[in-house]
């Protein structure tokens, strides 16, 4: 009761605290950064456009094959076909299925796999220079392999998880290993059986790395996944990749990788504005610790 009573006397005669006003110095800096990051932006844009300039004129003006490279108003009418006749939602769809589907696949089996060589020593001693090995193997070399064990559709799924999970497996035990262990032997001094630690400390501890490897299996994902369509797809931007190639249609191959272009962007904003959550959620909790 006393020390409530304290408190509560503490509380009645401290002031409150006024309004938080920011100093010039630390405005300058803020309007010096939004500048910078203006500048940046611009940038950026200003190369887009030169790059789509350049692609334009070039074949227009005879510098290269228009055959071998289209140019950007003949791959947007293509497009725009595509769109009205519904063959550029079916085949977008297909492939952002398909790289969900591997992408999900390869974080989850490989999130299971570190934690399963991070909980034995001995078995991560024993797994090691397999996991390396597989890792380095050129994973082209496995679809037609997947295609006769799996068929047409599952292999595409298969070799987008193929391509991530080694790496992820890599990536995650690598984080686990660099936790604080000073922290893990104060909890466990304290009775914190191995699931505590593991979930209180080790993968809260591993969320950068975590964001880490989700941005490295976006590409890795979407490269599975066309590799998978080359060989038998029927559907999906990697089959119209190939299939332009073939009848030797520019327009319909720059558009697939246009629209791959769009969606590995899209995916990449995604995992940076998660990120950023994740990050400012993060130092929130220990600024209130």
């Amino acid at each position: 009761m006393a020390i409530e009573t304290i408190a509560a006397a503490t509380a009645q005669t401290s002031p409150s605290p006024g309004p938080i006003t920011q100093s010039a110095a630390y405005a300058k800096y803020l309007r010096g950064l939004r500048h910078r990051t203006r500048i940046v932006q611009t940038w950026q844009i200003g190369l887009v456009a030169l790059l789509l300039g350049v692609w334009e004129i070039a074949p227009r003006a005879g510098w290269i094959n228009p055959m071998l490279t289209s140019y950007p108003s003949a791959v947007a009418k293509t497009l725009l076909v595509m769109l009205q006749d519904g063959s550029l939602v079916l085949h977008t769809w297909t492939t952002l299925i398909e790289i969900m589907i591997g992408f999900c696949g390869g974080m989850a089996l490989g999130l299971v796999g570190a934690v399963a060589l991070w909980s034995s020593p001995f078995l991560y001693r024993v797994l090691d220079p397999f996991i390396v090995v597989l890792n380095g193997i050129p994973k082209i070399a496995l679809v037609p392999i997947f295609y006769i064990w799996l068929g047409d559709t599952a292999s595409i799924y298969a070799m987008a998880i193929a391509v991530s999970v080694f790496v992820t497996i890599i990536m995650l035990h690598t984080g686990f290993d660099a936790v604080d262990a000073d922290k893990i032997k104060l909890v466990r001094l304290f009775g914190a059986s191995h699931r505590q630690v593991l979930w209180k400390i080790v993968l809260p501890a591993s969320v950068p790395t975590m964001v880490s490897t989700l941005k490295v299996n976006v590409g890795l994902a979407l490269v599975g996944v066309i590799v998978g369509e080359f060989q038998a797809a029927k559907a999906g931007l990697g089959y119209l990749i190939t299939y332009g190639s073939q009848i030797f249609k520019m327009n319909l191959v720059m558009a697939a990788i246009v629209i791959l272009a769009v969606i590995s962007s899209v995916l990449f904003i995604a995992i940076q504005a998660l990120e950023t959550i994740v990050l400012r959620r993060s130092g929130s909790l220990r600024s209130s610790d």
